[in-house]
């Protein structure tokens, strides 16, 4: 077992091995208290910490002028220096204050930006383990090398975590001449890398990789450990020097953790848990797969079972259950088990009524393929799990796979627990900073801007239909089409860009799709997005982390203007959507075209209150009514991700008696 580090390590002298990493556990009288009083500290801290940040910042800028007047040799002296007193004194001393100045020069010959003072602000509050909210494109990648490079320079290896692996990549890339004049190397981790690749990238000072191969390869390396000596046996063994690429692993430790978009990571995609897995037999899943959907056909609603949209769940009524006991009397095997039989035709329902084409998967070369709900990426790695992936390919009519029997899972509330150091930055943290304290004990630091957003917002509208909506949606883009604006169409679903499409394509108006079915043409249609009367549809992938570059003449007529054609289950999401105009300082314009039969009012059955909404040309009345659907939605994901971590937790606590793999 590891040992329990009470504080976030503070010197750079921490074990280069797979062992580096904090209990994950909060079990203890002091942590229970802490979650009771969770909101205190985060306000204290905020406060205290803005004085003590703004007074490093001062310490920062009087270095300035001197490492101005340095040539190339007088740098590179400055280089090693600061490296020196780094790792001697750790990055919580006023060794920092040269090292940020330091990094702040070299940015400036190297890349030709200088940053800020709050990007300075920015990177001090990551380094000390706090999350830092700044506004969409204050420079977020940018400040997250101040902090990478330092503990970097301090011997500390970094994880600088993105939601993809084309940021990832983007990241890396655009700041690898930074870390090159640090004397640091820069690693990439992408889909598709073998092992050797893997260990490889791991063993540079700083590696940039998305949060699924990341937790990914730390489960994999669970697995490969699995068998191996314990614990003391590896730390003796790597005191040693026993410790080698033979041995399987390719990490070295969770040591500092920067997580880019750190609420979508650490709490919109905290909804389930990851999974290494084995395969099951195929025959046995069709067999199993096709008599669950049969007997889910025979059920009808709501007199064998209830519909639970808002919640995504399936439940069966006394006369559902009765019902199943009977049609599946003389199936035998697993249809003797009551538990059984119930949860597998729960399942089948939720496959045929839950989980849509376009929306939740597409069909790609006869394959299911799953879209993530938060990023509109295809997971090419990841199925569902319990059965629910074979039940969909059967309904599909697609080669059914094998089911995956767990070997080892974890959830992200435990997996960013384990880090000694964890940080993070966002645009869009606030409304969630109980939860990122109660969680992971991250503290969210608000960071202001360096200049007045100039965003200019729109009053939103909500039509009866979706018909309407589209042909609104159309009608504008081509308005701001026609002032040589570009013009970002931001929709939830691959269906729904699909259906935005056609519309545009019925008028004649040229236009780029952005979604999971084209992800390899991402990198160019993001680069022609800026353009004037460029119009381009997208999913979530046009959100997070996207920076769409604009031309000087498309500033002169007001900026990017971007469309919101519905309300995601989560108000960040749609905030990080209309971040992606007006940025740095630059005008932009967005909007909200809305209906009364978008997805969010169907899946909480709002049917009185829609119906009297209906009667009302009020469109406050109607916003009103979509915002509560809203908050539904978040408290109901707020409820899962508790619920997870409740039977995780749990279930972690009864391995560890079983002495099983976690």
């Amino acid at each position: 077992m590891t040992a329990k580090v009470s504080q976030p390590a503070l010197l750079p002298e921490v074990r280069l091995s797979y062992s580096a990493e904090r209990d994950d556990r909060a079990d203890d009288w002091e942590d229970r208290l802490s979650l009771a009083v969770a909101s205190v500290p985060v306000r204290v801290w905020s406060q205290t910490y803005s004085r003590r940040a703004r007074s490093a910042l001062a310490r920062i800028n009087r270095l300035e002028p001197r490492l101005q007047s340095l040539d190339a040799n007088g740098l590179a002296v400055e280089v090693e220096n600061t490296r020196m007193n780094l790792r001697r004194d750790g990055i919580r001393s006023r060794a920092i204050y040269p090292a940020f100045a330091l990094i702040r020069e070299l940015c400036r010959r190297h890349l030709g930006m200088r940053h800020h003072d709050v990007q300075l602000l920015g990177g001090l509050a990551m380094l000390h383990g706090r999350l830092a909210e700044m506004d969409t494109g204050e420079g977020k990648t940018l400040t997250a090398a101040l902090a990478a490079a330092s503990a970097a320079l301090a011997g500390i290896p970094v994880h600088v975590v993105t939601v993809n692996d084309y940021l990832a990549e983007r990241d890396a890339q655009s700041l690898e001449p930074l870390y090159t004049a640090l004397g640091l190397r820069v690693a990439v981790i992408k889909g598709g890398m073998e092992r050797p690749e893997r260990r490889q990238a791991y063993a540079t000072e700083i590696v940039y990789c998305s949060n699924k191969e990341l937790v990914f390869d730390y489960l994999r390396d669970r697995v490969t450990l699995a068998g191996k000596p314990s614990d003391m046996r590896r730390r003796v063994r790597n005191l040693l020097g026993a410790e080698s690429p033979e041995s399987g692993l390719v990490m070295r430790g969770l040591h500092f953790a920067i997580v880019d978009e750190a609420d979508s990571v650490l709490v919109d995609e905290a909804k389930t848990p990851l999974i290494i897995s084995r395969q099951s037999d195929v025959e046995a899943e069709k067999a199993w797969a096709g008599e669950a959907l049969r007997l889910a056909a025979e059920l009808e609603q709501p007199l064998h079972y209830r519909l639970r949209a808002s919640e995504r769940r399936i439940e069966l009524t006394r006369q559902g259950r009765d019902y199943l006991e009977e049609a599946a009397r003389d199936l035998g095997g697993i249809w003797e088990s009551r538990i059984r039989r119930e949860e597998s035709v729960r399942q089948a329902l939720s496959a045929q009524l839950l989980f849509k084409r376009g929306d939740h998967y597409l069909v790609l070369e006869g394959k299911v393929q799953i879209v993530d709900e938060y990023t509109g990426r295809i997971q090419p790695d990841r199925s569902w799990s319990d059965g629910l992936h074979q039940l969909i390919e059967v309904k599909e009519e697609v080669e059914v796979t094998p089911r995956n029997e767990v070997m080892a899972r974890i959830t992200y509330q435990r997996f960013f627990r384990r880090y000694l150091t964890l940080s993070g930055m966002s645009g869009t943290a606030r409304e969630v900073r109980k939860e990122l304290w109660n969680v992971y004990r991250l503290p969210v630091v608000r960071i202001p801007p360096n200049s007045p957003s100039l965003m200019r917002r729109l009053p939103a509208r909500v039509v009866d239909s979706a018909e309407q909506k589209w042909t609104q949606v159309a009608e504008r883009a081509d308005q701001e089409r026609l002032a040589g604006r570009p013009v970002l169409i931001g929709t939830r679903s691959v269906a729904a860009s699909q259906t935005v499409s056609e519309r545009l394509t019925d008028l004649g108006l040229e236009h780029a799709v952005l979604n999971a079915e084209n992800d390899a043409e991402e990198a160019q249609i993001i680069a022609r997005a800026g353009e004037p009367g460029c119009i381009t549809v997208a999913t979530n992938m046009a959100g997070r982390g996207v920076d769409i570059s604009l031309p000087e003449e498309v500033v002169e007529r007001g900026g990017l203007h971007v469309i919101l054609t519905e309300r995601h289950d989560s108000a960040r999401i749609d905030r990080q959507l209309e971040g992606r105009c007006a940025r740095r300082g630059q005008p932009g314009s967005c909007e909200a075209i809305l209906s009364m039969e978008d997805a969010l009012l169907e899946m909480f059955n709002e049917s009185f209150s829609l119906s009297l909404t209906r009667l009302s040309a009020s469109d406050s009345m109607r916003l009103k009514l979509l915002r509560k659907a809203q908050k539904r939605a978040e408290a109901s994901h707020a409820r899962t991700r508790r619920d997870l971590l409740r039977q995780d937790q749990k279930l972690v606590n009864l391995l560890a008696f079983a002495g099983g793999l976690e």
